[in-house]
C-alpha cells in the first residue's frame, strides 16, 4: 500500500519529502475533506484501519486520468479536412486514461505519413516525448515527408501537457512573450492595384507584418519579361529545381516586378515589414538582379529564392544583395539547418514546425540559430491545431520574429476548435494560452463539414496496429 502512495504522489507531479510519506501530516488530509470523501461509510468500519486504507477509501472516486507515469498510447486516428486553407490530415492520439492529444500532418501531406507510425507508438508513454520522437525520427524526411513525425510529436506534447495540467510552453522552459506576432501571407493577383488594396486591408486589421507572392507567375502573360525557349509549356517548370530551368528575367521583367512592389508600398507605406515569396524557377543571376532592384523598397526578406539544399548558391545571393534572405520551410530536423546557419548562407531561418520535427525540434533550431546571431521566422499554413503548436514554440524561443498565418480569409477556420478564448488572434497577435496542452479541442461537427472527399472522421485504423519491420539502423 505504501508503494501505491508513493506512485500517487509522483504521478501528481508533487515533490514530497520521504518523511512526509512515512508519516502523513494532518494538513495533508483535512478532517472535512476526509469525511467528505468517506461519504456514507460508517466511521466505525474504519476504526483501527491504517492511514493508507483511510486515504484509499477517501480517494476512491478521484479520477485517475492524471497519472502521467501510467499513461499509455492506445490508438491513433486521422481526419483529413480540406480548405483550411490547404488539405490537412488531423491526428488524434488516444490513451488508456481517456485523454486525447491532437496534431496534424503538414498541409498537403499524406495521412499515411502518420498512420505508418501507429504500430511503433502503441503502448508508449506519450509523456516521454523526446524518447518517442527519437524512436520515430528516422521515418520522417524533408518537405511533406516530415509531416507524420512532426504531427505525432505535436500530439505527444498536447497529451503531456494535459496529463501534467500545464500549457506546452511551460514544459519547454517557459515563455519569452505573452503574445506571438503574426505575419499575414497574401497570394498575389495580376491586378497590382487590387492586390495593394488587399494588403492595406491586412494593415487595417492590425497585422504589423505582411508577405506577398512575387514571381514569374505574374509575368507569364506579359511578352518580353522572361527569357525561356519559345513554345515551352509553363507546367514543365513545376518540378525541375530552379538552376536547371534556365528561366531568366529580362530588364522588362525586373521592372514589372519592382513596379508591383512599388504599388504595394504606395498603399501600405514603408514602415510595415513586407516579405516576398514564390519567385519561381529563376537562376542565381536573375535572383541577384531582382534582389538589387528591390532594395529600395525595404523588403523584410526574400524567401526560398533557390532550393534550400544549395547552400553555396544561397550564400552567393545573400552576399550579393542588401535585402535579407531566408529559407527552411522544407527542412526536416536541426541537422538540415546547421550548414545554412554555420555558413551564414541566409540572414534568417524559416522552419515549418509541421515539417521540421515538431515543437521541441523547432525550438532547438531557433536556439541553434540564435547562437550564431540568426533570427527565426516560422512558416505555417495549417489548421488551428498546428497553429497553437507554433504559438507555444514561438513563445518559448527567444530569437523568434513572426509566425505566418495563412488562413486569415477562411471564415470557418477558428470554428474547427473549442476550449479556447476566441478570436485566436487579434490585432496581428496570437495569445499564448494557459490551458493545458496545446489549449484546444476539436469541434467534430465542423471537422465533419469539411472532410476531404472520401474521408471519414477519426475512423478506426486497426490495420496499422502491427509493427512489421525491424527498425534499428545499425548492426
Amino acid at each position: 500500500m505504501k508503494k501505491h502512495l508513493f506512485a500517487a504522489c509522483d504521478d501528481a507531479g508533487i515533490a514530497t519529502p520521504h518523511s512526509a510519506l512515512r508519516t502523513p501530516q494532518p494538513s495533508a488530509f483535512p478532517r472535512r475533506t476526509l469525511l467528505k470523501g468517506l461519504g456514507g461509510l460508517s466511521l466505525a468500519g474504519l476504526v483501527g484501519s491504517s492511514i493508507e486504507d483511510q486515504v484509499a477509501c477517501a480517494t476512491q472516486s478521484v479520477s485517475r486520468a492524471s497519472q502521467p507515469t501510467q499513461l499509455r498510447i492506445t490508438d491513433l486516428r486521422v481526419a483529413v479536412i480540406t480548405g483550411a486553407p490547404m488539405r490537412v490530415p488531423l491526428i488524434r492520439i488516444d490513451t488508456n486514461q481517456g485523454i486525447s492529444g491532437y496534431g496534424e500532418v503538414r498541409d498537403g501531406g499524406s495521412k499515411r505519413y502518420a498512420l505508418m507510425l501507429k504500430g511503433r507508438l502503441l503502448g508508449e508513454n506519450p509523456c516521454d516525448v523526446e524518447r518517442v520522437f527519437k524512436r520515430i525520427r528516422q521515418f520522417g524526411g524533408h518537405g511533406r515527408q516530415g509531416g507524420g513525425v512532426s504531427g505525432v510529436e505535436m500530439a505527444l506534447w498536447d497529451l503531456a501537457g494535459k496529463a501534467y495540467g500545464v500549457p506546452v510552453y511551460r514544459m519547454l522552459g517557459g515563455r519569452y512573450r505573452e503574445r506571438v506576432r503574426l505575419y499575414a501571407d497574401t497570394p498575389s493577383v495580376t491586378n497590382k492595384e487590387g492586390f495593394a488594396t488587399k494588403l492595406k486591408e491586412r494593415v487595417k486589421a492590425g497585422f504589423s507584418f505582411l508577405k506577398m507572392d512575387l514571381g514569374t507567375n505574374l509575368l507569364r502573360n506579359i511578352p518580353g519579361t522572361l527569357s525561356r525557349p519559345p513554345g515551352t509549356e509553363w507546367d514543365r517548370y513545376r518540378n525541375p529545381t530552379h538552376p536547371f530551368t534556365r528561366i531568366q528575367l529580362t530588364d522588362k521583367g525586373i521592372d514589372a516586378l519592382a513596379g508591383y512592389v512599388a504599388q504595394v508600398r504606395k498603399e501600405i507605406g514603408s514602415e510595415i515589414p513586407l516579405g516576398a515569396d514564390h519567385f519561381g524557377y529563376l537562376d542565381v543571376n536573375s535572383c541577384i538582379r531582382l534582389g538589387k532592384a528591390l532594395e529600395r523598397y525595404q523588403m523584410a526578406w526574400l524567401e526560398d529564392m533557390v532550393p534550400w539544399q544549395y547552400t553555396a548558391l544561397l550564400k552567393e545571393i545573400t552576399g550579393a544583395i542588401e535585402v535579407p534572405t531566408l529559407t527552411g520551410e522544407d527542412i526536416y530536423c536541426l541537422s538540415g539547418f546547421k550548414d545554412l546557419i554555420d555558413q551564414r548562407a541566409v540572414d534568417m531561418v524559416h522552419p515549418d514546425l509541421a515539417t521540421a520535427g515538431g515543437i521541441l525540434e523547432t525550438k532547438k533550431i531557433g536556439d541553434y540559430a540564435q547562437e550564431a546571431g540568426v533570427p527565426m521566422v516560422m512558416h505555417f499554413a495549417g489548421s488551428p491545431v498546428s497553429f497553437m503548436a507554433n504559438v507555444h514554440c514561438a513563445a518559448a524561443t527567444e530569437n523568434f520574429v513572426a509566425l505566418e498565418h495563412h488562413g486569415v480569409d477562411v471564415p470557418w477556420w477558428e470554428d474547427l476548435v473549442t476550449g479556447i478564448e476566441k478570436p485566436l488572434h487579434q490585432q496581428g497577435f496570437a495569445r499564448v494560452t494557459e490551458t493545458s496542452g496545446l489549449g484546444v479541442e476539436l469541434n467534430l461537427e465542423v471537422v465533419k463539414q469539411h472532410l476531404a472527399r472520401g474521408e471519414e472522421c477519426f475512423a478506426p485504423t486497426d490495420e496499422w496496429n502491427a509493427r512489421d519491420s525491424h527498425d534499428r539502423q545499425w548492426s
